[in-house]
C-alpha cells in the first residue's frame, strides 16, 4: 500500500503522543513493505534528507502560532497529497477533520484518528473549544473513517453522536529495559532512586500534582520532570516556584535517553486528568516500571490490573499517600513491575499494534 500520515509535527517525534506513534507505526510499515510518507512541519522538524527509518519524508511551512499551526500545516499537506497517487491517508487530531475531505479528491481514502476530548484542555479558549466541538461532528462526515486509541473515546462518540469508530487501536510500545548509561549520568540521577513524569509540561497533564507531592520527598529520592511545552510560559514558572530541590526538570528528552531514563525510574507518574491512551504511559509499562495514574476511566482502562491509582480530584493531597508507600515498599513495586511488563507485552507491543493497523487499511480500501 502506499500510505501517507499527517496532521503531527512529523517525525522524528519531538514532541508529544502523535508524533511517537506517527514514527513508530510509519517505520513498522516501512518495514513490512509498504510506501510510507509521513508529512513534517518545519521549523518543528528539522532533521536532514527525505528518508527516516525507511520513511519518506514531505517537509512543509506552517504558521508559529498556537491555533494556526496545526491546521495551516494539515491543510497544505492535504492539497500536496493531492497528486501524489497515495491508496489512503491516515490523518490524526480531530481540529483537522475539516480538511480530511481534500484527499478524498484524488479517490484517497481517508481515516481520521480523533484524540482524547481535546476541547476539555485548559489551553484553548472557549473559540477554540467550540471549534474543536464542531470538529467532532465533522469527523463522522468528512473522512471515509475514523478511530481512536481509547474505549472510553469511543464510548463518548458512540453516547453523543451515536455513531462508533471504525476501530480502536491503542497506541504501541517497545519493550525491554536500558541499562543506566550517559543520560543518567548527564543529569546525575542514580538508578531507582527517582520519582518520574513525561510528557508536556501543561495545566490538564497536572504536572504540580507531583511536584507538590514531592516537596517533601524522603531524603535520597529526586522528581524528574521530563518534557517542555510552548505557549506555556506561565504554567512552566508555576512549576519551577512549585518544586523543591529535589525536583529536576529536564527538558526535552527523546531516543535511547528517554528511554534510559524510562527504565531506571523507581516509579513512573502520570496525573494527566485529560485525553484518551498517554503513550508515555503505556512506554513506561513496557519498560518494566510500577506506574502510578490518576484515576480517571482513559488511564484505568490502559494500566488495567497492573498498576495504581491516586484521586486527582484530591490533586497532591490524593497522590502523597501513594508515593510514600510505595517509597516505603520495594516490593511492592517490583510486583507492580512484573505486573506492568506482562501487560504491555501481552496488549501494547507495536507489532501488535502495526497488524491492527493494516488489518484496518486493507478493510477501508476494500470500501467495509
Amino acid at each position: 500500500m502506499r500510505i501517507a500520515l499527517m496532521g503531527g509535527r512529523g517525525i522524528p517525534a519531538n514532541y508529544g503522543g502523535f508524533e511517537t506513534m506517527m514514527e513508530e507505526l510509519s517505520a513498522h510499515l516501512a518495514g513490512r513493505g509498504h510506501e510510507v510518507t509521513v508529512y513534517c512541519r518545519v521549523p518543528h522538524i528539522q532533521v536532514a534528507g527525505n528518508r527516516y527509518r525507511g520513511v519518506r519524508l514531505v517537509k512543509l511551512p506552517t504558521l508559529r502560532h498556537k491555533h494556526l499551526d496545526t491546521i495551516v500545516h494539515t491543510t497544505l499537506s492535504a492539497v500536496h497529497a493531492l497528486g501524489q497517487g497515495y491508496d489512503l491517508v491516515l490523518m490524526v487530531i480531530a481540529g483537522n477533520s475539516i480538511v480530511s475531505w481534500i484527499p478524498r479528491l484524488a479517490g484517497q481514502k481517508v481515516i481520521l484518528h480523533v484524540d482524547g476530548l481535546d476541547w476539555r484542555r485548559a489551553k484553548w479558549g472557549a473559540w477554540a473549544a467550540r471549534y474543536i466541538q464542531m470538529a467532532e461532528h465533522l469527523a463522522l462526515r468528512l473522512p471515509n473513517a475514523f478511530i481512536t486509541d481509547s474505549q472510553v473515546v469511543a464510548a463518548y462518540y458512540q453516547n453523543r453522536f451515536q455513531r462508533a469508530p471504525a476501530a480502536v487501536i491503542a497506541y504501541g510500545a517497545d519493550i525491554g529495559r536500558l541499562p543506566p548509561g550517559e543520560t543518567l549520568s548527564r543529569f546525575g540521577l542514580e538508578p531507582q532512586r527517582y520519582v518520574l513524569f513525561v510528557g508536556r509540561l501543561v495545566p490538564e497533564n497536572c504536572v504540580h500534582h507531583l511536584v507538590e507531592a514531592c516537596q517533601g520527598l524522603d531524603s535520597g529520592y529526586r522528581c524528574v520532570v521530563v518534557g517542555d511545552a510552548p505557549y506555556q510560559a506561565d504554567y512552566i514558572a508555576h512549576l519551577h516556584r512549585l518544586a523543591g530541590p529535589s525536583t529536576l526538570f529536564t527538558g526535552y528528552v527523546f531516543g535511547q535517553g528517554y528511554r534510559e531514563l524510562c527504565s531506571n525510574a523507581y516509579l513512573f507518574v502520570e496525573p494527566s486528568e485529560v485525553g484518551g491512551t498517554h503513550p508515555a504511559l503505556l512506554e513506561a509499562m513496557a519498560l518494566g516500571n510500577c506506574v502510578v495514574a490518576n484515576d480517571i476511566p482513559e488511564n484505568r482502562e490502559a494500566i488495567g490490573d497492573a498498576g495504581l491509582v491516586y484521586d486527582g480530584r484530591q490533586g497532591s493531597a490524593g497522590l502523597k499517600p501513594v508515593l510514600d508507600d510505595l517509597l516505603a515498599s520495594p516490593q511492592t513495586v517490583e510486583t507492580y513491575r512484573r505486573r506492568a511488563l506482562a501487560h504491555a507485552d501481552a496488549h501494547y507491543r507495536w507489532e501488535q499494534i502495526t497488524d491492527r493497523y493494516e488489518e484496518l487499511f486493507t478493510r477501508i480500501l476494500h470500501g467495509a
